[in-house]
């Protein structure tokens, strides 16, 4: 696999060793700094890549180690698992299957990037096929169930891969990559592809492809990134962005991967987890991370939100208090505007009885 030679540097790409030259997704070096600024608000303090911050106690790197036993070192799998020289398989093309991976080590980063290296592909076609794969950094580990493989309910974030519509009256379009975060209150609904629990999402063509496909998650100061290199054109693509999220350290990376009526091999080619480079302030330096809630400062519910062809959100029907709100304003503006109509009527009339 070529991208096992590439480093990642933020707002310049992922470069490949022994291919100088060769850019992976973003600006290169001679674009101008405004552009690299409108990347985001902490493009000049994270990391560029380089081992140096390559975290490798969270990092999932060939050669494996343990292959053809089962167990490895830094990570624990379980159920249909499968451990290859080239990679680690949770599912195979079969019915009924779950497995997933785990890393032994809790990550204490509050800023970090993860880039995963994977492959969904089988011999179904078109909707034929099931049922994904789901990115987890969570409280609880290896602990199996049914959104994925992994346990509902759980406490942390999920990223979902998903390549099947359970929904029949969707008009989003799969493959479909869909955020969640959770304080344990909360249930993924296989049956409405977790739209209620949605934050956002994307349609991503990531089944069968020829060539390599890649996911980055970047987490740093509540704002959340995701985005994908699926084309093999080493430029990466905008899938979600979103602020307001909060997440504590001391949780575990991990990805699983469940088949139901309908399958395909789900393949985990390498995980790496990179230290973000970030400046805190002194209040934000006092806080407890491993004590705070997962939570999300959102506007508005997801549920909320309807399908919208693009795989986007675009806002629901009005509800009874919207309307409400709507028509006291209404209500207002014509109060006002009789005020000041009854004002200035008054006015013209004392001024025409001067000239009488």
């Amino acid at each position: 696999m070529a991208a096992e030679g590439c480093i990642w540097r933020w707002g310049w790409g992922r470069r490949c060793l022994g291919r100088p030259g060769l850019l992976g997704p973003g600006p290169g070096p001679t674009t101008p700094l405004f552009l690299l600024l409108l990347l985001g608000s902490v493009t000049a303090d994270i990391t560029d890549g380089n081992s140096e911050h390559l975290k490798r106690e969270h990092s999932l790197i060939k050669p494996y180690q343990g292959v053809g036993s089962s167990s490895m070192p830094l990570w624990d799998f379980q159920g249909s698992t499968m451990l290859t020289s080239q990679y680690v398989r949770l599912t195979p093309d079969e019915r009924s299957k779950e497995g997933s991976i785990w890393n032994h080590q809790p990550c204490f980063l509050k800023d970090w990037e993860m880039h995963v290296h994977f492959k969904v592909h089988g011999t179904g076609k078109k909707n034929l096929h099931g049922d994904g794969i789901a990115l987890w950094y969570t409280r609880d580990r290896l602990v199996p169930g049914p959104v994925f493989g992994s346990k509902d309910n759980f406490h942390g974030l999920a990223i979902f891969l998903d390549t099947y519509p359970n929904d029949e009256t969707t008009e989003r379009v799969f493959p479909y990559i869909s955020v969640m975060v959770n304080n344990g209150s909360l249930s993924y609904d296989h049956s409405k592809d977790g739209r209620w629990t949605e934050l956002a999402g994307c349609t991503a063509d990531f089944r069968n492809r020829d060539h390599d496909t890649f996911l980055a998650v970047r987490y740093s100061r509540g704002r959340l990134t995701v985005m994908t290199d699926l084309e093999d054109k080493n430029e990466w693509k905008n899938c979600i962005d979103i602020t307001g999220v909060r997440l504590p350290t001391g949780y575990y990376f991990g990805a699983s991967a469940g088949t139901g009526d309908l399958s395909d091999n789900h393949d985990i080619i390498s995980m790496k987890l990179f230290q973000l480079m970030v400046e805190h302030t002194p209040d934000e330096e006092s806080i407890d991370w491993t004590k705070i809630e997962p939570s999300v400062n959102f506007l508005k519910s997801p549920k909320d939100n309807v399908d919208d062809p693009t795989g986007n959100f675009r806002s629901g029907p009005l509800t009874g208090w919207r309307v409400f709100l709507l028509l006291l304003c209404a209500l207002l503006g014509i109060v006002v505007c009789a005020v000041v109509g009854a004002v200035v009527f008054q006015k013209r009339q004392e001024r025409n009885k001067r000239f009488y």
